[in-house]
């Protein structure tokens, strides 16, 4: 009945870390809407991952609809997860009018990326999302962690650097074995991202002030 067990119990641990991950950055927000933003992420990570898992594993006893149905929400949430991280950021990293802005252009690429993938399934798409999310994230904290030199900064971009990892990995279908694909590798190596996003993640401050510059 499990299509593919590996893949899914490796979705299943990345979904389960995420939310464990994400509910501990809620709880410590400490009132820093960076890290409540980031705790959203997480969760939207937690469940991609856990339908994702699902998707894999029972795609075969799944009916037509209900299988349609778990990879729309899959998609949707790593949309979500992508525009979390980006305003989390925007909130550490920015302030006053750039920040008006930067969260605005986030918000406009969740609705397009939302509106576009309600009609189509290419999982390309979702990847070109998800680029541009670590694009932006990468040139925040590059430019804070050069300026500010906050610690936040250089795990969120180790954890960026993991990420570009497990995406190379998937991309190229790097495999170690037959029973350890590229897609189950995906899912460790982005364990290992989330926790190094986690790491940042507790570390984010709003940037609300001069004195917190």
């Amino acid at each position: 009945m499990i299509s593919e067990p590996v893949t899914m119990i490796t979705d299943y641990a990345l979904g389960a870390v995420s939310a464990v991950l994400g509910w501990r950055l809620y709880r410590n927000a400490a009132g820093e809407r960076a890290r409540r933003w980031w705790a959203l992420a997480f969760g939207a990570v937690a469940v991609s991952a856990l339908l994702g898992g699902t998707h894999h594993g029972f795609a075969s006893v799944m009916s037509a609809a209900t299988f349609a149905l778990s990879w729309k929400v899959t998609v949707l949430a790593i949309g979500v997860f992508s525009f979390g991280m980006m305003a989390g950021s925007i909130f550490a990293t920015t302030r006053g009018t750039a920040r008006t802005v930067l969260l605005a252009i986030a918000a406009a690429q969740l609705v397009v990326y939302s509106a576009w993938m309600l009609v189509h399934d290419e999982y390309g798409y979702v990847v070109l999302d998800t680029a541009i999310a670590m694009a932006a994230l990468a040139l925040l904290h590059g430019w804070s962690a050069a300026s500010r030199g906050d610690a936040a900064s250089y795990w969120v971009l180790a954890g960026i650097g993991a990420s570009v990892v497990a995406a190379a990995v998937q991309f190229y279908g790097v495999s170690l074995h037959e029973h350890l694909n590229h897609n189950d590798l995906y899912h460790l190596i982005q364990i290992a991202g989330m926790a190094l996003f986690y790491r940042g993640g507790k570390l984010l401050r709003d940037r609300t002030a001069p004195d917190r510059a």
